[in-house]
């Protein structure tokens, strides 16, 4: 509970699916891996180090997962950190999910004043080299990264939006990655990731529809991979570490969107690791 009625941020999708014992992690390895000697900064990833920083600016941070005990950890690092936290379990799949996790939100929690969508799917991932075109890719793998890339922000907009807009501030900020800059076929190993060009559609909609309201709405378009135990581990990642971007400093650009003055707001903020030449 949010006894001290600190602001509220909430993270959609605060955990990685390249966490120790994540979906990615588990494919890619064949493993649950051991993130006791990393920095706690980035063991869950982009989502993680916006709960630490956000809980280390004073916020209450409410963690969102599909289930519960995936955050365990996140949750109790933040309170040793001196920061308060709470977990709900969300589906973005299901609308029903969505709507009960935000009633629970605002009964325990309050109004968000920031909600950072940080949601992952790894859909597509596990077609074989034969399966790239589109004539292979079944229609459930379409179907989840629509909801997780479309539908759901979407959904999420209608839930705290409307409270942003009556109090006339607050953050509505998306993380997304360079897929949605434009199409490109998918590789061997990628999602599907096509679907996040609707995603930042969506959020340049919100930002004509809501700036005026004072509601600051931001596509953070992460280009790279970013570290965390299981990508760490990635041969690309452990030949070519500079191209491994680290979360930690991703959290603080969207700090930084958060918190900039409404004279010179940013909607579309591009991250590319210093090496490797940016996506357009």
């Amino acid at each position: 509970m949010n006894t001290d009625e600190r602001p509220v941020a909430v993270v959609v999708g605060a955990t990685s699916k390249w966490q120790a014992d994540g979906r990615n992690t588990k494919l890619a390895h064949g493993k649950v891996l051991d993130d006791s000697e990393l920095p706690v900064g980035i063991r869950w990833g982009v989502g993680g180090a916006i709960a630490q920083k956000f809980a280390r600016e004073g916020l209450f941070v409410v963690l969102t997962t599909r289930s519960a005990a995936n955050a365990a950890a996140l949750e109790k690092a933040i309170i040793e950190q001196g920061g308060a936290c709470m977990t709900v379990e969300l589906d973005l799949v299901s609308r029903e999910s969505i709507t009960r996790a935000f009633a629970t939100i605002r009964t325990r929690a309050g109004d968000p004043e920031v909600l950072v969508y940080n949601a992952g799917y790894l859909e597509g991932r596990d077609l074989p080299p034969d399966k790239e075109l589109l004539e292979h890719v079944p229609v459930e793998i379409f179907e989840t990264a629509q909801h997780i890339a479309s539908r759901g922000p979407f959904l999420v907009a209608q839930e705290v939006l409307p409270a942003m807009r009556q109090r006339g501030s607050g953050s509505f900020l998306i993380s997304n990655n360079q897929f949605s800059l434009r199409g490109r076929k998918r590789l061997t190993g990628q999602s599907l990731y096509y679907p996040r060009v609707m995603m930042r559609t969506l959020a340049q909609v919100l930002t004509e529809e809501y700036s005026e309201h004072g509601v600051h709405v931001a596509n953070v378009i992460i280009d790279g991979l970013i570290d965390s135990p299981g990508t760490r581990a990635l041969a690309r990642a452990q030949k070519n570490p500079e191209i491994v971007m680290n979360p930690v400093k991703i959290a603080d650009a969207f700090w930084y969107l958060h918190t900039q003055d409404k004279s010179c707001w940013t909607h579309d903020l591009q991250l590319t690791p210093y090496p490797t030449k940016p996506s357009y």
